[in-house]
């Protein structure tokens, strides 16, 4: 018996709690904001839907009746606009204004819902003939609107019902009570109809619950992961800050001793040192390649790469990149040549960041080329856009190899021994920069005949270099 009665006790005081609880807003911020926003937002669909109902009733029912309550339905209207405007400031965190508003949208919903309840019951009791189709129809589109576009908070949308299940069954019971109807009379039909229309907006109150209810779920899972991908990153840019900084130190003193080994500062190298050695240093400076490119890709995705953006002579700048790779070409045995604009062409851009991008370029296209073979490099006007392109005779990329060019850690030849060492950033980290220049690259390659990379860049005309050139933006992408 004592165990009976202590369960009635806690249902009892669960009961009560709730009650007490019912308007709580810990945990229901987004559902009140969901409410509030999406309740002013449909005002004017509300107010239209029954200026229309008044209006039509106006004409075959007392017109005066009927816009006086019509007024009085558009005039609760104020109270959602004006809980709008309070309700603005609210950030969600304090839970006793987050009380306030909840108890004032409980008082607006009845204060609607009633309003609406009689402003219909009263074209019902004027209808006196021919069942109660308008009335009913418009307290049908009340409650199915109700049901669409208040769905965020369940207890509210109850309320509203619970308002206008009283007004339908008002409407039911009011042929009813006139005739006294006999239990095959279609006034009886029409009452049981009504039944069954209560039961129908109750279920498909239910499912448009659960799918608000469902949605919530996803923003939910979707805001954790946001948040578990932001903190990722960030252990992904501290971990690249800090190994970076533990490498290149050492990186440094290691590869400063082997040049000055190479060197001979230190003495005579014995031959049988020298090719050990040459290794050594060959693969540190890939190494240090490595760490540059990481943290070039780390800034990237950042957006903390800093941009300078200047008027630059395509022809100039070509000098200078082709210049840049000579010692690396003559050592590969490959000739490379550059064929300039017949005409001065300038780009805006920032020239340390292109020189990085033509760099890369030309690396590719002397890795990839055979010993006598030749590299181009090209500058053409096409347009209102200037075209450099890259051509070289080497062995080509094989189609649907477009992912892989332009991958991060990617190359396309990807066995185990390799003709080509690289990072597998480059053309990622080029791709990237040549697009915050609002330029684009491609590529055209045939195996065995070639490859030939090309990239656009908007041209300036010479109003735009001279209103630019002694103009310096910082972009930060």
């Amino acid at each position: 018996m004592r165990t009976a009665a202590e369960a009635i006790m806690k249902v009892q005081n669960a009961h009560w709690e709730a009650r007490s609880d019912w308007f709580n807003s810990v945990g229901r911020e987004q559902r009140i904001k969901d409410y509030i926003t999406l309740a002013n937002q449909l005002i004017w669909q509300r107010q239209g839907s029954f200026f229309a109902a008044a209006m039509l009733a106006a004409f075959y029912f007392n017109p005066i009746t009927t816009f006086t309550f019509y007024i009085v339905v558009a005039l609760t209207e104020l109270l959602d606009q004006n809980l709008g405007r309070h309700s603005k400031a609210w950030d969600g965190k304090d839970p006793v204004v987050g009380r306030q508003i909840l108890k004032r949208i409980a008082l607006n919903t009845v204060v609607s819902a009633l309003a609406i309840s009689v402003f219909i019951v009263n074209i019902a009791v004027q209808q006196t003939s021919g069942g109660h189709f308008t009335p009913l129809f418009f307290l049908f589109s009340a409650s199915l609107f109700a049901v669409m576009y208040n769905s965020q908070m369940i207890g509210i949308l109850l309320l509203r019902l619970s308002v206008y299940a009283f007004a339908f069954l008002s409407i039911a019971f009011l042929d009813v009570l006139r005739y006294s109807p006999p239990l095959r009379s279609n006034i009886w039909l029409e009452f049981f109809t009504i039944i069954f229309v209560l039961y129908f907006i109750i279920d498909i109150s239910a499912k448009f619950y659960v799918r608000y209810q469902e949605r919530l779920d996803q923003m939910r899972l979707i805001k954790e992961e946001n948040e578990r991908t932001k903190a990722a990153l960030e252990v992904k840019r501290q971990f690249l800050a800090t190994v970076s900084h533990e490498l290149r130190t050492p990186l440094t003193s290691i590869m400063g001793s082997l040049d000055l080994v190479n060197h001979g500062a230190l003495g005579e190298v014995p031959e049988k040192m020298k090719p050990a050695i040459r290794i050594a240093a060959k693969n540190g400076k890939r190494l240090a390649n490595l760490i540059d490119d990481l943290l070039d890709l780390q800034k990237i995705e950042a957006g903390e790469m800093e941009f300078h953006f200047k008027p630059i002579s395509v022809n100039d700048f070509l000098d200078e990149a082709v210049e840049s790779t000579t010692g690396y070409a003559d050592k590969l045995g490959i000739h490379v040549t550059s064929v300039p604009s017949l005409h001065d062409c300038r780009i805006m851009g920032d020239r340390s960041r292109l020189m990085q991008v033509m760099n890369n370029l030309l690396s590719n296209a002397l890795k990839f080329s055979d010993e006598g073979g030749s590299v181009e490099v090209r500058v053409q006007i096409v347009g209102a856009r200037v075209r450099i392109s890259v051509h070289d005779d080497g062995v080509g990329i094989p189609k649907d190899a477009k992912d892989r060019v332009f991958g991060k850690f990617t190359q396309v030849d990807s066995s185990d021994v390799r003709k080509v060492g690289g990072t597998g950033l480059g053309l990622n980290i080029t791709k990237q920069i040549i697009q915050r220049h609002n330029a684009t690259i491609d590529y055209v390659s045939e195996l065995g005949i070639g490859s030939t990379f090309f990239i656009e860049f908007d041209r300036l005309n010479n109003a735009g270099a001279e209103s630019a050139e002694n103009v310096s933006v910082e972009k930060v992408a």
